[in-house]
């Protein structure tokens, strides 16, 4: 036994259950397309294709902003499309497509990406009125024009 042998380090991390799955629908609600959408605690996968496989991810704490929209067919079929806004340079803004449940899905999401952030410590600093910041010549904020 060697004498600086030190006890491996086990990081904390969440476990790969799947805590959603739902594949992409048709305009009328069916389940006939070739693209699968999962969320585990820690990152959304979307896998595309029959021949050829296409899978992407993106790990929750990356994510942004999500919305849903919800049109007349998707709404008389139970259908939503939810969009998300994230902060992965491969994936950038992406939607998850005629879901069901979608406003579950989307609090559910929601709740887990706040979890995935507290879990890691990552804040996402909001510039609220940074447009008009620049709209003035007043660099230091103290109300007066700089010029």
């Amino acid at each position: 036994m060697s004498k600086n042998k030190r006890p491996p380090v086990s990081k904390a991390r969440p476990s790969r259950e799947i805590m959603w799955s739902d594949k992409k629908r048709i305009w009328c609600g069916l389940p006939w397309t070739f693209t699968r959408y999962s969320v585990s605690p820690d990152r959304l996968y979307i896998k595309r294709g029959l021949i050829t496989i296409h899978e992407d991810e993106v790990r929750l704490y990356r994510i942004r902003d999500i919305s849903l929209r919800q049109g007349f067919f998707q709404r008389l079929f139970g259908l939503g499309t939810i969009n998300i806004s994230s902060s992965d340079s491969s994936m950038g803004n992406f939607q998850l497509k005629n879901i069901k449940k979608s406003h579950d899905v989307k609090e559910m999401l929601s709740d887990a990406v706040e979890t995935e952030r507290e879990r890691k410590r990552v804040s996402m600093r909001e510039f609220v009125g940074y447009g008009e910041m620049h709209d003035t010549d007043d660099i230091d904020f103290d109300n007066f024009d700089d010029r």
